[in-house]
């Protein structure tokens, strides 16, 4: 990998936010994020004896589904999906544990605050202190947290913000996003240029992924694929989905530049996708390995979202991170 020149870096940022300011509006607007929640589809129907819950935090309405008994287990979705990502891996571990599987704020049916100064509404230290209080909610003062794409993002801040929490952690799929947004290379800009697109000012990229969105729905085969292009063609979930990575980009670079001392503590587990671009690009042990004090972990075959593509695999590994 041959990292970008700092000044061509610089001089194209700059480029990109003279287009997004000086553009002609779109047609729409960003909409109007007032904190509620509209009507949630049943998702139990993909958790067999799981039961839906919406949990206010200090910041948010958290919706998502509960299932099983014993110790707990928080598990986390990435973009673009909700909490129904989970639905091959839940079930399972729900024979042994009582799984918590919410939507993360702004996605799915939670609800979608306002932006807040510097996106800060929309950072993981928000996000991950959603987690903590609805795990609150439920009973439980400690448990393990599995995270995948942006849940990875929560459960990576929830273990430095609050060690005292989380038994054991695990981040599928992922490098932490301060060393991404440090080590900017080209392949990483073809790889993943959705990170870039969706830094530009509102309503642009939100225009564009509500047409896009609204294309998919219109020819989608599966259950599972109408289920989440019913979030992902609601405006305000697609505003929310931006300012999450607005927020990775600005404020949590702030929070992650602050702690790049602290480690996490608690047993983590790395698990990288085969068929994706992360593990060709990055020793993403390595990296995760200078994060923390106990990290463990290893490729697994598959894509992107791997609790998707290879649910036993992924339930199999928890199993070994739960045994740490």
């Amino acid at each position: 990998m041959d990292p970008l020149n700092r000044r061509d870096l610089l001089r194209h940022a700059t480029m990109l936010g003279a287009v997004a300011m000086t553009a002609k509006p779109e047609a729409s607007a960003a909409p109007a994020q007032t904190g509620a929640t509209a009507p949630s589809a049943d998702t139990t129907r993909f958790f067999p004896g799981f039961k839906p819950f919406k949990v206010q935090t200090s910041g948010a309405v958290i919706n998502g589904v509960v299932g099983g008994q014993g110790p707990p287990i928080l598990l986390l979705h990435g973009a673009p999906q909700s909490h129904v990502s989970w639905r091959l891996v839940a079930p399972k571990l729900a024979a042994t544990r009582t799984v918590v599987v919410p939507d993360l704020r702004g996605y799915g049916d939670s609800s979608k605050p306002p932006d807040g100064e510097g996106h800060v509404n929309y950072s993981k230290r928000a996000m991950a202190l959603d987690q903590v209080e609805v795990m609150k909610h439920f009973g439980f003062d400690r448990f393990p947290v599995i995270g995948q794409d942006r849940g990875g993002r929560v459960a990576h801040r929830l273990a430095l913000d609050h060690p005292g929490k989380v038994t054991h952690a695990a981040v599928l799929d992922i490098v932490p996003a301060y060393y991404l947004y440090t080590h900017v290379t080209l392949q990483f800009v073809q790889a993943y240029f959705h990170w870039f697109n969706y830094l530009r000012q509102a309503p642009a990229p939100e225009n564009e992924l509500k047409a896009t969105n609204d294309a998919q729905l219109a020819k989608a085969t599966s259950e599972v694929q109408r289920e989440y292009l019913r979030t992902m063609t609601d405006p305000a979930t697609i505003h929310a989905m931006c300012e999450d990575y607005r927020a990775s980009a600005s404020i949590d670079l702030k929070y992650d530049e602050a702690d790049q001392q602290k480690r996490i503590a608690c047993p983590l587990q790395v698990l990288w996708a085969e068929k994706g671009p992360m593990g060709r690009l990055y020793d993403v042990l390595a990296i995760w390995k200078a994060r923390g004090k106990n990290v463990f972990g290893k490729q697994l075959p598959g894509g992107h979202n791997l609790q998707e593509d290879v649910p036993d695999l992924v339930f199999a590994e928890i199993q070994t991170l739960l045994k740490a």
